[in-house]
């Protein structure tokens, strides 16, 4: 039956969608830079302070335009209100079980950490840095990589001069740390 000829009722519950998968291991810390902390806060003030009144508003202009089911605006501005929602929730969750860790406080400089800028080289002597960050930092087009992902996890706690094995779906490699700095960003 085409959707034009249902009533829609504003009181049935919505069937919300899950908030986004975990990358986390189950009932590990979500170690995260000052960096990529302020920028998750600042993500739900920007959502919780601009975006969602502006939706909230539109939603409520287009509910008193009449027919619902055919109001795309009605129609898309429900829809972007539930993403945020899920959103929102998803950054305060990120957020409570967030472990600040800034590596300018780093003691124990001469092995690396979350937090640290590694430099390593291969088994072609081509030399790679990445910064170790937490889950929602991580930029690949920046040279920032995740703690949880293969080459950081290969890195933790190498010194420089280790020879370390990288797990690939290619196989085993050899890399070797060159350099270990922790900078502030």
């Amino acid at each position: 039956m085409s959707k034009a000829f249902t009533k829609e009722n504003d009181d049935a519950p919505e069937i919300d969608e899950p908030d986004e998968p975990n990358p986390l291991p189950a009932g590990v810390k979500n170690y995260i830079t000052p960096r990529g902390f302020e920028s998750l806060r600042e993500e739900l003030k920007q959502l919780r302070r601009v975006e969602r009144p502006k939706i909230v508003e539109i939603v409520s202009w287009a509910a008193g335009n009449g027919d619902r089911s055919e109001n795309g605006d009605y129609i898309y501005g429900k829809k972007r209100l539930r993403e945020i929602d899920r959103r929102m929730r998803y950054i305060t969750k990120r957020l409570e079980i967030a472990e600040v860790v800034d590596p300018v406080r780093q003691t124990n400089r001469d092995q690396v950490f979350s937090g640290a800028t590694v430099t390593y080289a291969d088994e072609e002597d081509k030399e790679h840095t990445v910064r170790i960050v937490g889950v929602d930092e991580a930029e690949l087009e920046r040279g920032e990589v995740s703690w949880i992902s293969p080459i950081a996890r290969a890195l933790l706690r190498a010194r420089e001069g280790d020879m370390v094995e990288l797990r690939t779906p290619g196989g085993a490699r050899s890399i070797e740390v060159v350099e270990i700095q922790y900078v502030d960003t």
